[in-house]
């Protein structure tokens, strides 16, 4: 008991260093990526011994230094603990969620079977609805709290707009759900470790690729960020939600972002794209269908999965990124139309699509 508590440990610590210091290196890409893109320099003032690192100690040493040593302001006429609360009601969710998502298929040591996931829920896919839906309340709470109409007005679109995205993301992962038969996400990477045709890897990408760009806006919507930040909206309502918080409470909101953006492309990686899946790669090596073996360790091979899934993750951060800095933002009416008139019917109808195929399919055998 002690041991399975011990490992369970030290997955969580393992899954939570990642997801942070990989939120952390996203905002320096978030900076220089940015810059690139609209040919500039970036950050790379800050320096530790002359050494600047392109705008590493920028980010990671002294913005989070910045942040943490500014004064914590309260309005005078806000809601003190609900003000503090907020913040941690919005990094939380992306946090837990990652718990439920695979970065592995098994681990053995010493005869024991590890299965490199923190929490192997048989109703995955439910929890990390049930854990994204929650971080609605950190963005309403932090805007009622602050009692400042700019911010309550950002709370009133965030609120609107992820319950408007969750719909259409929810009814786009039905159609994974009935193609692999099961909300466990780990059995649905197994799955995808399957072939069509004896040589394609049935990645979701390939079974539900209308499902795949319904799920790709809704989670770029879900995260606030470009052409879906509506409730911050500089430009309109002064930062929204968080227009009255500052220092460290600020970060947590920053660093929540973030944290959605990684928990997001581990989703879509996950579901979509084999997750740890490396094609044609077995617990014991490479089988390929054209014939030939590769036998490796069994430690090349959990090697080889969990760097193939962090690659998957880190490609769709980026690509988070580059969206966010090549589309403009969409009007609030444009937003609405899209979620409600545009998404949801195409889930639907995806979803009756791949119901249909997949009757047609078993009456045929």
């Amino acid at each position: 008991m002690i041991v399975e508590l011990g490992i369970i440990a030290a997955k969580a610590l393992l899954v939570l260093f990642m997801v942070l210091n990989l939120a952390g290196v996203m905002g320096w890409v978030e900076r220089k990526g940015s810059a690139l893109i609209q040919d500039r320099i970036g950050a790379n003032r800050a320096s530790v011994l002359g050494f600047a690192g392109l705008g590493l100690v920028n980010t990671l040493i002294a913005d989070p230094i910045k942040f943490l040593t500014k004064e914590d302001f309260i309005p005078p006429s806000g809601d003190r603990l609900l003000h503090t609360l907020a913040p941690c009601l919005a990094l939380f969710p992306a946090l837990v969620t990652f718990a439920v998502i695979p970065f592995g298929d098994v681990l053995v040591v010493g005869g024991r079977e590890i299965n490199l996931q923190v929490a192997n829920i048989n109703v995955g896919i439910l929890y990390i609805f049930a854990m994204a839906s929650l971080s609605v309340y950190g963005i309403v709470i932090g805007a009622w709290a602050s009692n400042n109409k700019f911010s309550l007005l950002g709370g009133v679109r965030g609120a609107a707009q992820m319950i408007s995205y969750e719909i259409a993301m929810g009814l786009s992962v039905m159609g994974i759900l009935m193609v692999y038969g099961t909300l466990e996400l780990q059995q649905i990477v197994r799955s995808q470790g399957q072939l069509l045709w004896g040589w394609l890897p049935a990645w979701g990408v390939f079974l539900q690729p209308v499902a795949l760009l319904l799920f790709s806006a809704a989670a770029v919507a879900e995260t606030k960020r470009i052409p879906f930040d509506l409730p911050e909206g500089e430009s309109e309502i002064v930062a929204g939600f968080h227009t009255e918080y500052s220092g460290g409470k600020f970060l947590m909101f920053f660093t929540g972002e973030f944290a959605e953006m990684v928990t997001s492309a581990g989703l879509i990686a996950t579901l979509y794209f084999g997750g740890w899946q490396v094609p044609y790669l077995l617990r014991d090596g490479f089988h390929f269908p054209w014939g030939g073996t590769w036998l490796l360790p069994q430690l090349a091979v959990v090697l080889l999965q969990v760097g193939a899934f962090t690659l998957k993750v880190v490609f769709f951060c980026w690509l988070f990124v580059l969206l966010r800095w090549t589309l403009p933002r969409f009007r609030y009416d444009q937003v609405m139309r899209l979620g409600w008139k545009m998404l949801l019917p195409l889930a639907l109808l995806n979803v009756m699509v791949t119901g249909v195929v997949i009757v047609a399919l078993q009456g045929g055998r």
